[in-house]
């Protein structure tokens, strides 16, 4: 993998933007509550100010109208000198749309914190393209936004990966988790917590350490054929941090084969490291074993399991291009270096 700009960390008293870049549901009227309470969470835990990018509350309606204005708010919130560092309100399903606005020399000339997961996989290979490391990891309406709380490891990891500079080391398996939670009324006592069983080793064997990237495979193979879908040597001695079988809510086991078959063809498993995925099914499972073992000839690969980086709560964050380690036998991964920059 090239290497990549890392952006300073954020600290006490920045102003931080959220931006609409995919999905413009934060602006909805029955949404705008959810956002106003994660914009409180996210300034009160984070001593921060928070400020919204021109059209981020302009409704969802108004955003999927209007890409040209995504990438306005984007460039906006890169060039801006009072900005350090940007959050997306939430994913999507079309940032592809976006593309032919964007500047990427914008990017890398500015080069600060941008952080979301889902559909943000897409701006995850714009940042990388740009030369800058971006972040996967919790948006503005969930997890910061589910309700009843924002949950401690989310917290706790947002503030090792972007707040302080530091190496991040050990990422250690949530207690439990739960379902993202769109109904902001729920009794918290209907939310439903299941003990986490950690992280689940599904072949391979020592050590493996190598870059970080991020695919989550909706969106990014959305992306192929543009000059934004990462080149192959992008996934040269990387780990993978890819969301297959039931991390996407609406993927069928079937359509995670299909995805695989997709990325594969690309090359992308050709001289990976590793593979780390969400929580799967046994089918999943082995229809990644299939296309990994009998399809790309790379039983070598060491895949791990049920890391906390998918589609439920709670989130880690993996800065794009960071070092890592997989220790199978001790079942564990460790970021290797800090996520951002003194």
């Amino acid at each position: 993998m090239r290497e990549l700009i890392v952006p300073k960390k954020l600290k006490k008293g920045d102003t931080i933007a959220f931006i609409s870049i995919s999905g413009g549901r934060a602006g909805d009227p029955d949404m705008i509550r959810r956002y106003n309470l994660a914009k409180e969470r996210f300034e009160k835990e984070y001593e921060v100010h928070v400020v919204e990018t021109p059209n981020a509350l302009k409704g969802n309606d108004f955003i999927y109208k209007h890409p040209e204005l995504r990438a306005e708010d984007l460039h906006w919130a890169l060039t801006n000198p009072e900005i350090s560092g940007i959050v997306c309100n939430q994913g999507g399903d079309d940032s592809y749309r976006v593309l032919p606005y964007i500047d990427p020399e914008v990017i890398r000339s500015n080069p600060k914190v941008f952080m979301g997961f889902s559909d943000i996989a897409t701006w995850i290979a714009v940042f990388t393209c740009a030369g800058v490391r971006s972040y996967y990891g919790p948006c503005v309406l969930t997890p910061i936004g589910q309700p009843v709380k924002f949950d401690d490891y989310s917290k706790e990891a947002i503030r090792k990966a972007i707040f302080t500079g530091e190496v991040i080391g050990e990422v250690k398996p949530s207690e439990s988790y739960t379902k993202i939670e769109w109904n902001d009324d729920i009794n918290p006592k209907e939310i439903k917590w299941i003990k986490n069983d950690g992280y689940s080793v599904v072949q391979g064997e020592g050590k493996v350490s190598g870059r970080l990237y991020p695919i989550c495979p909706g969106p990014v193979l959305q992306i192929m054929g543009t000059k934004y879908f990462p080149p192959a040597d992008t996934f040269d001695g990387a780990i993978l941090a890819i969301e297959h079988g039931n991390g996407y809510p609406y993927d069928s086991a079937l359509a995670g084969f299909h995805q695989m078959r997709t990325l594969a063809a690309a090359g992308v498993f050709d001289k990976a490291a590793a593979i780390m995925t969400g929580k799967m099914d046994d089918t999943s499972r082995n229809y990644l074993r299939k296309v990994i073992n009998e399809e790309v000839h790379r039983e070598d690969m060491v895949i791990l399991e049920n890391v906390d980086f998918v589609h439920r709560t709670p989130m880690t964050v993996l800065p794009t291009g960071v070092l890592c380690e997989i220790d199978c036998s001790g079942n564990k991964f460790s970021i290797l270096e800090a996520g951002t920059r003194q």
